[in-house]
């Protein structure tokens, strides 16, 4: 199938990360839906299995490996795995992540340990193990899916800012690095989003607070201009959109997607 057909990545290879679940979900759906071939990867074997099955019922390759994005031989075995599997890749999406808030008094290292290194050390251990296919085809597509604390400061979330704000530092080094190679890096940067993630922030203000669940979700869905959170389909929609030939033109960029909470 060609672009023509409406399938604007066919030909195209995609693996994404912290796939089983949320904007993974989606975003690999969402790719294959566009014409990519799309590998997976996430720690719970079931919702990976699921998703691969899936991912071949609208008529693409697809295979999925267990991961845990934070060990790098892990990540090297999933790697050297995916890109056998699917013959190379072309489109990498580094969504991997989780959220823990702590009022910085007292704040536990062992959150602040973890928050970096499930979202930002993960980056830079799955980009480092793709880069050097990417940089021998000379061509492709890195999308770190980063989050609206990476542009602004946020109350109880220092560590997750701190390692946000470092997923967009990373994101413009790579972009200007890799650009001689036809390698385009970028960032989106959701506000609060319709998943499972979500749901477990909800669940820890209500378990703090004592608010009621429909309360407590207001809180999350007011933070937005627009008075909602975004749904996961959104943000696979511009994740679609950064991996295409046309947008070639467009690197070292975060991209909001928030409701417009912040402006820039």
């Amino acid at each position: 199938m060609s672009t023509k057909d409406g399938f604007t990545l066919a030909g195209k290879r995609a693996v994404v990360t912290g796939a089983g679940r949320g904007i993974g979900h989606s975003i690999a759906l969402a790719l294959a839906e566009a014409g990519a071939d799309v590998a997976v990867t996430a720690r719970t074997a079931h919702e990976i299995e699921q998703l691969v099955a899936q991912i071949r019922e609208k008529g693409r390759q697809s295979l999925g490996v267990c991961c845990d994005v934070t060990d790098p031989e892990q990540v090297q075995h999933m790697a050297t795995t995916l890109i056998e599997g699917l013959g190379g890749a072309d489109i990498l999406v580094n969504n991997a992540g989780n959220a823990g808030s702590h009022k910085f008094l007292n704040h536990p290292d062992e959150l602040w340990h973890r928050m970096l290194s499930v979202n930002l050390t993960s980056v830079y251990y799955v980009s480092k193990a793709f880069v050097p296919t990417l940089v021998n085809q000379r061509r492709g597509r890195i999308i770190n899916i980063a989050s609206i604390a990476s542009r602004v400061g946020g109350q109880y979330i220092a560590a997750y800012t701190a390692a946000k704000h470092g997923v967009l530092g990373l994101t413009r080094a790579l972009a200007v690095e890799l650009l001689p190679y036809e390698i385009t890096v970028n960032a989106i940067c959701p506000g609060y989003v319709n998943t499972p993630m979500t749901d477990a922030s909800i669940s820890n203000i209500v378990a703090r607070t004592g608010m009621a669940e429909a309360q407590a979700r207001e809180v999350l869905e007011k933070t937005s201009p627009q008075r909602r959170l975004i749904e996961p389909e959104e943000v696979a929609g511009i994740a679609v959109f950064l991996a295409q030939e046309s947008s070639k033109g467009i690197t070292g960029q975060a991209i909001n997607i928030d409701g417009g909470s912040v402006m820039s």
